[in-house]
């Protein structure tokens, strides 16, 4: 793992950025289901910022919609999940067969403003508490700098 993890290249940042081989190795996640390009600033268990760039190629723009293609709102959210679930399984350092990070409730979701093909999707994850085997967090979604959706959300980690 550490091999794709380097220190992150933003100034006065203390976190890492992990590559798609990095978040791979962490979550189960594959096409077409992997939200996720790319993760900076990683604080494990604390906080972290996914970086999702839109094609035109994503299956989900076939049909939703053909004439006016929008990522649906939940795929965002999964987006905001599945950076949740990189932090949780690279802090407890154990391989990504053994457990699984499952969702339990999304709360306070609001969608403010879509995304297109041709949008970088920012997704900023903060931890709000953990307690045993449950993660909360509080996840929020930038295009252009301008918040695009955010919810709180938990999930729970499952041993395989």
């Amino acid at each position: 793992m550490d091999s794709v993890m380097r220190p992150a290249e933003d100034s006065g940042s203390n976190g890492v950025t992990l590559d798609i081989r990095a978040i791979m190795e962490s979550i189960p996640h594959r096409f077409p289901m992997l939200m996720i390009d790319r993760i900076e600033n990683a604080v494990s268990d604390e906080r972290g910022v996914g970086i999702k760039n839109l094609t035109m190629n994503e299956p989900f723009f076939q049909g939703h919609f053909p004439d006016r293609p929008v990522m649906p709102g939940v795929l965002v959210i999964e987006a905001m999940a599945q950076v949740a679930a990189v932090l949780v399984m690279r802090s407890l350092g154990v391989p990504r067969d053994s457990r699984l990070v499952y969702f339990m409730s999304i709360d306070s979701a609001r969608f403010r403003k879509p995304m297109f093909p041709g949008d970088t999707l920012r997704i900023e994850v903060v931890k709000q508490r953990k307690h045993r085997n449950v993660w909360k967090y509080q996840g929020k979604a930038y295009n252009n700098k301008v918040l695009a959706a955010e919810a709180v959300f938990s999930a729970m980690l499952i041993e395989e």
